[in-house]
């Protein structure tokens, strides 16, 4: 591999890892606001209970998403230089806002929630998560604005050497970034619901004594997942409209397409290879179609069996599904940023910057060391986010430290 495969690579690794931390995130604190919502109006304990838990695994995760993201910043900065020399004044801005959002807004506001319990008025506190959680998608809307510029420039002017914002509303506008948006929702959506859900069925598996606090759990996470399915379905539909040419070529294994759009790009571009990897691009498509087929099924099957209450305290052979069914989702978001992000090669700006030309000068040697350390890194994290959460989601609510009282201490016997 030469250094522009290897710095490819290490972007993959990174940013893939850390787009799973993403969408378990957005997932898990639209449920645990919505479950607020619920134990705030009704004062049901169960749900209080239910807030708690699935609030404090939500944390964990946010916490590594953090980290990861950090991390993969450093790496952006020190390979792809050249990127942000060409195009930084454009999707940097959106960047920036992103940061803006997720760095101070949000975190600010998860840490009012997470020390205000039982200090705030209920109300005040519920505010505080909502807040939480639109900030989290603001700050996915900010990354697919930046990421929709680089499949499909819009709102810029070039001065021959770098871009510059001519119009900042086509840019926050643009289908790529808009339809990309639903489709990583709906997804994001999918994944908290079928990770709900299995967690759930873990313990109704288990006989653990908490079974209504689970049976809720299993309903909402099974009850979520089949709209998600739809909606992510629509927006991945819509989206194809806005794919390059290039990426439909290799999609549809469409020879004559591919020679045509290898045609126009040597008029414009001169003479090089501007078609992605076929093999790459079919396969990142094809993970996500068969995974998600599989994940419909389910859904349906899910959504149906979660109507039955004996069915969802004793059906153990479902109970298994539902576990085993856990990381689906998740590698059907791997298989489409896959076919997304691939699909675009060999442009890092679709049509006017190559990746290459948007490496940093930087030997091999060193890339092979960065690729060797910051994999390494994002593995531990992913490792020790797999095991944090496993191990607080086996322990159940009675473990959970999330908004409990601290113990009294016992007042002191006066001696006589």
């Amino acid at each position: 591999m030469d250094t522009v495969d290897l710095a490819r690579l290490q972007f993959a690794l990174t940013a893939g890892a850390h787009f799973l931390f993403v969408a378990l995130t957005l997932g898990l604190v639209t449920l645990v606001a919505v479950i607020q919502t619920r134990a705030t109006i009704s004062r049901s304990p169960v749900h209080v209970g239910m807030t708690r838990f699935w609030g404090q695994l939500y944390i964990i995760n946010y916490a590594m998403g953090i980290v990861t993201g950090l991390v993969m910043e450093f790496q952006l900065g020190m390979a792809w230089s050249g990127l942000a020399e060409f195009a930084g004044n454009v999707f940097g801005s959106a960047l920036a806002l992103e940061t803006m959002v997720a760095f101070f807004i949000e975190s600010t506001f998860l840490g009012l929630w997470i020390f205000g319990w039982d200090k705030l008025n209920r109300w005040a506190h519920l505010a505080l998560i909502w807040i939480v959680a639109l900030t989290a998608y603001a700050s996915a809307f900010w990354i697919l604005v930046a990421n929709g510029f680089l499949q499909n420039p819009v709102g810029y002017r070039s001065d021959g050497h770098t871009l510059h914002i001519t119009d900042f509303g086509a840019m926050v506008a643009n289908p790529a970034a808009m339809v990309a948006l639903g489709h990583v929702l709906g997804g994001a959506m999918m994944v908290g619901g079928f990770f709900m859900a299995g967690v759930s069925a873990y313990h109704l598996l288990r006989r653990t004594p908490e079974q209504d606090f689970f049976r809720k759990s299993l309903r909402i996470g099974a009850g979520v997942a089949l709209p998600a399915t739809m909606v992510t379905a629509a927006f991945g539909g819509v989206g194809f409209a806005t794919l390059q040419p290039g990426k439909i070529a290799a999609w549809t294994g469409d020879a004559d397409r591919a020679a045509a759009v290898q045609a126009e790009m040597t008029a414009l571009h001169g003479p090089g290879d501007y078609l992605p990897p076929v093999e790459w691009v079919q396969a990142g498509a094809l993970t996500m179609l068969i995974l998600f087929g599989i994940m419909f099924f389910l859904s349906g099957l899910n959504f149906v069996l979660m109507l039955i209450r004996p069915v969802v305290h004793g059906f153990r052979a479902w109970h298994v599904v539902l576990i085993a069914a856990i990381p689906l989702p998740f590698g059907a978001m791997i298989g489409g940023w896959v076919f997304r992000e691939v699909g675009r090669q060999p442009w890092a700006v679709y049509g006017l910057l190559t990746t290459e030309d948007a490496m940093s000068p930087v030997g091999d040697g060193v890339m092979r060391f960065s690729l060797i350390a910051f994999t390494a890194v994002f593995a531990a994290l992913t490792v020790i986010n797999s095991w944090l959460l496993a191990r607080t989601a086996r322990r159940g609510p009675a473990a959970v430290g999330l908004g409990a009282r601290p113990a009294e201490k016992p007042e002191p016997v006066p001696a006589f």
